[in-house]
Formats: structure tokens, C-alpha cells, sequence
């Protein structure tokens, strides 16, 4: 069973991989696979025994395979029509979750029940945003109090999914399909927006409805306390209610699986709930006649697994305990022993057939990689040591052996780790989490107050230990080959005493550390213009250098594309400190996440146009006003600055978009000339100031594509042989403008553009060879929004 479980959901994997879904013709795998080891069925021999085996495990693979196959394109048909996306539609469904307050709007999940426009297609769950503002200030809301479960009538603009692409970041696209929200829109303003039923009486709904009245219930209790959004968390797996700086502290220490429904509050929850259950259930001695308090307790206990973890939002290691759960009870009401390893693959066979995109969660991979780490340093021994020892082992086994995951996944791994979750461990999951669950069952609110205050006392202890210097241990992606290796290295090492030489696992480990990305050669250079959005971040590599220009958008108050996009990048790619960052100027779809990426890293120095007051600069070590006549050389490779002038700056009334700070990389050969946004107006100066300088083999085109920039002149001048355009999908502007590439088309420009290829990674060679990569094409997978770039049209490119 393990080996084809195994098989299963190698199966499932190797599907997520794929850049297209296969043909129906490889559907007669799974017969001709089945037949092959029905057939060696009785085999007698130790090789006929093997081939049947290995029949089994390539039928189980297929199974996995085309399972996830059908599921997947089952799921993908039902799809927004092109025609449809940014049109008006009118439809009527149900809230189908908690909607999410934030700062400029309030977004929530929707089951469309019917389409009343005519003609108009839409996908039967969807994701939607009411903008607008809370109430605040004394101020009314400018959109409706929502209610999970309520039918409304909404007008919406729909488009297919998409989201930015880049190494090592987030897949949103992917998020989408696991959730199976096939379009994402706005409600638009009027147009007959109004609530038909106040509730929907259907289980999932209801179940919502109490989640939302869980969460009401601690809001109100607890109003703007700290970790309010902690206990929310651990009681109905509201993620989202916690703040991003807690979520920084957790990560720091470790203990971030913790704050949200883990297997192991499951577990807990089950725990007490069965030996309650067994205790009162022996006092009464008519009920253990007519069943034995064992198994009444084991009913109790996966029922409270089960309502408990319905309750949080049924997360993949919420999922994972209830299965393992419901195995270990079933042996225990028929009175058969189950091996750990057995529960554990019904668990994942379970996990996988329902959802094979659990695959692409890190959750999936560190939830059952922490079970089966601890199963194997904790079952099969002969002897029983004592409670503390067992623990001690199994804290170091999950510590030791999550390692080379926690690499590969995010790049870093906590150093106080071990410490931090000794302490929370038995907080959170004794103390915390019943007495939360209590409290919001209870009229009063002296218990939710309690466990506020336990959280909030952990909470300061993970904060000193996550402001630790040595907190943390980061570095670059490792490579697939070291990851494996390791995991094969750290399986040895926590082998049970006896087996021979364990410490030369501690061997495998190294490559994870040792192997780093191959430096560029001298004079070589490395840009990769971030898909961000609507905005702007290019990071500048060099032999020994790295150099940010711009940071990106701010997507909210506390969160930005600094963070979640650029920081992650640099990390992976092994970029431990920033010797520059230029800020080109002061909007903040181009400084949005300027403060993300200076908290993070050490950057030598900050150039920018921002005005002398403006908070960003505070956190620059050293900052400047970046003026033409600038110029440095790193390793070979030249930068100079080549606007705005320095007298500029006396001119108050001068757009920030005409103060961009221009400027111009050579390479041996080549050269790039990064314009930020500005106009028309700004390049009739450049023209006059630098007409020599222009010309460029790579150009980021002036202010998105904007009508307001490239003029004729501009263009003719630079000729660029590669325009790139850093532009959001379908952004409110319209950019890039259609006239505005005729121009470039014209001169025989290729047009790149980060809203249709992802991030584009150019390298140039020491002698200005040049190469260009589309992450859409470098990772292609089949849920990703087609290549459409119509300015790519030969096939090596798309």
C-alpha cells in the first residue's frame, strides 16, 4: 500500500509539472498497467513478485497522473470567455466566504447561481472586491456590511485569472485554481447592487456564517487588542487577521505554523475531547453496556477533529490530521493495529484524490514532512524511553530534518527555532487554543481576555528572540540536486540507533550550503525586470555588484512588492546586501516597496528625486539627489545618470514624473537605458543634453507605454533593438498605448512586457551578447494565462 500511495502521488507531482494537460489517447495507460500486474497476481517467483510490484507502482503513478488530469481539466473548462473580461455583468450568488475587510475595499469569494445579462458566461465561483472605505472618522461606509451566506444581485467587470510571475515568487495563478476561483473582478457602483436573502440555508454557508460570528465574537471582546488577530487565526483559521509584522516575528522564530490551524491543535483538540468523552461516558454504566467508553470517546474525538477543523477553513494540515484521525479510529473501533506509516499514506492518498493541488502548497510538503520525520525517530522502538527524552528527539528530528524544505522553499530557516517553539508549543496548542475556543462559546469575555493575555506575553518573548542578530539564517536557492541530497543525508542521520556510520549523513547537508549560484564573468551583466504589477523594479547584477532600480508598487498599508516580490528575489538569487538602489522618483507605483527592501538588507547607498523631507530617506544609510553627470563602474560594467539636471530641482512646480532619474548601463558592445516615466517634455531635454548617449540596444520604455511619452523623436533616437514595458494586466491606464508601439514596431523593435511574458531576464554577456528569457515560457505550467504576446511571434520565443 505505502509504495502505490507513493506512486499515487509521485503521479499527482509530475501533473503539476506539466506546461499542457495530455491528450485523452494516454487514458489506456491505466488498463494496460492494471492488466500487467493483475497478471502477475500469483506469481510464485522473487523476480515475477518484483515485476508485479513495479507494474502496481507504474499503474498507481498513471492513476495519480490522469486523476489529476481529468480533475484539473474539469476545472479549467469552466472559464471566463475572452469577449467577457472588463464587461458589465449582472449576476445573482452567494457570499461564499469571510469577506476581508481592507483598507480601500472589502473582498470576498462568490458562488454564482445565475447570469442575467444575456448571452454572458461566467465561471460558477469567482472572487470579487467592493471598493470603497470603512467606516471610520465618524464617516459611514462607502460599501455594504456583507454577510457570509447572503444572495445578492451585483453588476461586476470580471477577468481571467492572472497574476505576476517571477523566480521564486508566489504563483497566485495557481492559489486561484486551488481554490477553484476561475475569475476574479469589481463590483461596479450602482447599476442595482442589492441583497436578496439574508441567508442561504445550505451547510457551507452556514458553516461560514458561524465562522463569521466566531470571528465578530473576538473583535468584539477584544476590539483593536494586538494579537486579536492571533486568536482569530487559531480559532477559525482567519490567516489574514494577522498582522504582516507578527507574521515577520513568527517566521523569524519558527513558530509561524503554529498560528494558524496546524495538525497539531487538531490533534490536541481531538485529544481532549476524547479523554472527556471517556471519562464521563465510563461513569455511566447503562451507556458502556450499550457501547465501551473507548469507542463512544473515539466518535467524540474525530467528531470534535472534524468540526474543528470544518471550522478553521479546512487547510491541507487541518485536512491531513482529521484523515489520519479518522484511520486511527476506525482500527481502533474495529480493534486492529495500524502502523503509523499506514495512517499516514491513507492520509496522503486521501489529501491528494480530493485536492492534487495541495501539492503546490509549502504547507503540503512541510505538514507531511514534520508527521513523517516524527514517526520515524518516535514508533518501531523496542525500548520506551521517558516523555522528555521522546520529545527532546522528536524537536530535533523536525528541526534537523525540515531543513533542506525550508531552503528550497523560502531560503532561510530560524536559528532560534528550537527554542521558540519549546516555549510555544505548549502555550498555543495547551493553553491558548481551548481556552479561545472556550471563550468564544461563552457570554462573557474574561476567557477570550485570558488567552489575549497568554498570547500576548508569548508573543513578546518570540519578538525579543526574532530582533536576535543571529535570529536567521538566509542565503540563495539551492539547487535541486543539493535538496535531495540532503533530505537522503538527514533520513540517514535519524536513523535509529545500530545502523552503522549515521554521522556521515551530516555529509549531504553540506552541498545545501557550499553550492552557490556561478558568479557572472567580469564585464557581464545580469538585469531581471520584476513582474510587479503596475509598476516598476529591475534589479542590475554585475560580477560583484547588485544595483535595484525602482521598488515596485505599495499593494496596502502594510504591504508592498518590496517584500513579497523583490526581497524574495534577491534572496534566492543570492544578493545578501544591495551597494546601491535608485528610487527614480516619488510615486509609489515606483517607491512603494523601497522601505520593504532597506528593512531587509544592507543597501550601501540610496539615489533618488525624492523631496528632502520625504520619509523613505531616513531609512537609506546614505542618500543622495541623483542628478545627470552621475557615473560609477562595477566590475566592468558603466552606469551614468543622464537626467534630470541638477538645477531641476529648484523647479518646484516640475512633475515627478519629468524629475525620473535616467540612466544608461554599457556593457562591452551594448548598452540599456532605463527611462522610468518620463514625458515627452523630458525627453526634448534629453534630446539637446545627452543626444549622443541615447542610443541603445535595450530601452525600458518611457512611463509604461504611455501616450504622454516616446515621442517620434525620442524614439528614432534611441532605435532600440529590445523595447520593455513593465506593466500591469489590464491596468486602469491603458497602458502601453496602441500608438505608442506602432512607433516601435515601425523601427523593428521586439517588445517585451511583463503583463503578458512575466519577469524578463536579460543577460549580457562580457562582449554585449545578449539573451532574453519570459518566465511565462521559462515556467510554463497548465493554469497559467496563455503566451499572447503578439510582438513574439517565432517559435523559439513563445
Amino acid at each position: 500500500m505505502r509504495l502505490n500511495v507513493a506512486g499515487f502521488a509521485i503521479g499527482v507531482w509530475l501533473l503539476q509539472m506539466q506546461s499542457v494537460l495530455p491528450s485523452p489517447r494516454w487514458w489506456w495507460w491505466i488498463p494496460a498497467l492494471a492488466l500487467a500486474g493483475l497478471s502477475a497476481l500469483e506469481a510464485k517467483s522473487v523476480t515475477l513478485r518484483a515485476l508485479r510490484r513495479g507494474a502496481m507502482f507504474a499503474c498507481c503513478l498513471a492513476c495519480g497522473f490522469l486523476w489529476a488530469a481529468w480533475l484539473a481539466g474539469q476545472r479549467l473548462a469552466d472559464a471566463l470567455p475572452v469577449q467577457w473580461e472588463g464587461a458589465d455583468i449582472q449576476v445573482v450568488g452567494v457570499v461564499a466566504a469571510l469577506p476581508q475587510p481592507y483598507e480601500r475595499s472589502l473582498r470576498f469569494e462568490f458562488d454564482v447561481e445565475r447570469v442575467l445579462t444575456p448571452d454572458a458566461v461566467v465561471p460558477a465561483h469567482i472572487a470579487l472586491s467592493w471598493w470603497g472605505s470603512p467606516a471610520r472618522d465618524g464617516k459611514p461606509a462607502t460599501f455594504p456590511e456583507l454577510h457570509a451566506g447572503e444572495r445578492w444581485q451585483l453588476t461586476v467587470r470580471l477577468r481571467r485569472p492572472h497574476g505576476t510571475l517571477n523566480p521564486h515568487g508566489f504563483d497566485y495563478e495557481a492559489w486561484l485554481l486551488d481554490r477553484n476561483i476561475r475569475a476574479t473582478g469589481y463590483i461596479r457602483p450602482g447599476g442595482g447592487n442589492r441583497r436578496v436573502t439574508g441567508l442561504v440555508m445550505r451547510p457551507q454557508y452556514l458553516v461560514e456564517r458561524m465562522r463569521e460570528a466566531v470571528r465578530s465574537r473576538i473583535q468584539t471582546a477584544l476590539a483593536d487588542a494586538p494579537y486579536a488577530g492571533v486568536l482569530a487565526a487559531l480559532a477559525i483559521g482567519d490567516q489574514r487577521a494577522i498582522a504582516p509584522s507578527q507574521w515577520q516575528t513568527f517566521t523569524r522564530t519558527g513558530v509561524n505554523h503554529l498560528m494558524s490551524i496546524s495538525g497539531l491543535h487538531v490533534t490536541m483538540i481531538s485529544g481532549l475531547v476524547f479523554a472527556l468523552a471517556y471519562y464521563l461516558w465510563r461513569r455511566s454504566a447503562r451507556l458502556t453496556l450499550w457501547l465501551p467508553a473507548r469507542k463512544a470517546a473515539v466518535v467524540a474525538g474525530l467528531a470534535a477533529a472534524l468540526a474543528y477543523a470544518w471550522l478553521a477553513g479546512y487547510a491541507v494540515p487541518a485536512q491531513r490530521t482529521v484523515y489520519m484521525l479518522a484511520v486511527v479510529a476506525a482500527a481502533l473501533w474495529m480493534g486492529r493495529f495500524t502502523s503509523a506509516s499506514v495512517v499516514l499514506s491513507t492520509a496522503l492518498f486521501v489529501v491528494l484524490a480530493i485536492d492534487p493541488w495541495a501539492v503546490l502548497a509549502p504547507g503540503f510538503w512541510l505538514s507531511f514532512g514534520a508527521v513523517a520525520l516524527i514517526m520515524l525517530v518516535s514508533t518501531g522502538r523496542i525500548a520506551q524511553p521517558h516523555w522528555l527524552a521522546v520529545w527532546a528527539r522528536v524537536q530535533w528530528a523536525v528541526t534537523l530534518g525540515l531543513v533542506p524544505l525550508l531552503l528550497a522553499l523560502f531560503q532561510q530557516i530560524s536559528l532560534v527555532s528550537p527554542l521558540a517553539n519549546a516555549i510555544a508549543i505548549p502555550v498555543v496548542s495547551l493553553a491558548v487554543v481551548p481556552v479561545t475556543l472556550i471563550g468564544v462559546m461563552l457570554p462573557f469575555d474574561l476567557m477570550l481576555q485570558l488567552a489575549h493575555a497568554v498570547m500576548a506575553l508569548c508573543g513578546a518573548l518570540l519578538e525579543w528572540m526574532s530582533a536576535l542578530p543571529a535570529a536567521v539564517w538566509q542565503q540563495h536557492a539551492p539547487p535541486a540536486w543539493t535538496v535531495v541530497v540532503a533530505v537522503l543525508g538527514v533520513t540517514w542521520m535519524l536513523l535509529p540507533r545500530g545502523f552503522p556510520a549515521r554521522s556521515i549523513g551530516a555529509a549531504a547537508l553540506l552541498p545545501l550550503f557550499l553550492v552557490e549560484p556561478p558568479p557572472l564573468a567580469a564585464g557581464a551583466l545580469r538585469l531581471a525586470v520584476l513582474d510587479v504589477g503596475q509598476g516598476l523594479a529591475i534589479v542590475a547584477q554585475t560580477r560583484n555588484h547588485a544595483l535595484l532600480y525602482d521598488a515596485g508598487p505599495a499593494f496596502g498599508p502594510q504591504i508592498d512588492s518590496g517584500s513579497r516580490i523583490i526581497v524574495p528575489y534577491l534572496r534566492a538569487a543570492g544578493v545578501r546586501a544591495l551597494t546601491g538602489m535608485v528610487i527614480s522618483h516619488a510615486d509609489t507605483d515606483h517607491s512603494g516597496g523601497a522601505i520593504s527592501v532597506l528593512q531587509a538588507m544592507p543597501v550601501g547607498w540610496l539615489l533618488s528625486s525624492l523631496a528632502e523631507d520625504d520619509p523613505l530617506l531616513a531609512h537609506a544609510a546614505i542618500a543622495e539627489r541623483c542628478h545627470a553627470g552621475q557615473r560609477w563602474q562595477w566590475d566592468g560594467v558603466a552606469f551614468e545618470l543622464l537626467h534630470p539636471a541638477l538645477e531641476s530641482y529648484a523647479r518646484e512646480k516640475l512633475r515627478t514624473n519629468d524629475r525620473s532619474c535616467v540612466v544608461r548601463i554599457s556593457i562591452a558592445g551594448a548598452s540599456v537605458l532605463l527611462s522610468a516615466d518620463i514625458e515627452s517634455k523630458s525627453e526634448r531635454e534629453l534630446l539637446v543634453a545627452a543626444p549622443g548617449k541615447l542610443r541603445a540596444q535595450v530601452l525600458l520604455m518611457p512611463h509604461h507605454g504611455s501616450r504622454t511619452s516616446s515621442s517620434p523623436e525620442f524614439v528614432e533616437q534611441v532605435n532600440p533593438d529590445i523595447a520593455l514595458i513593465a506593466a500591469g494586466y489590464r491596468n486602469r491606464f491603458g497602458h502601453p498605448n496602441d500608438e505608442v508601439l506602432d512607433r516601435y514596431r515601425a523601427l523593428g523593435s521586439r517588445i517585451y512586457r511583463t503583463d503578458r511574458d512575466g519577469a524578463l531576464l536579460l543577460a549580457f554577456d562580457g562582449d554585449g551578447t545578449l539573451s532574453v528569457q519570459r518566465y511565462r515560457a521559462l515556467y510554463r505550467r497548465y493554469w497559467h494565462a496563455p503566451l499572447d504576446n503578439p510582438d513574439l511571434l517565432d517559435d523559439e520565443e513563445q
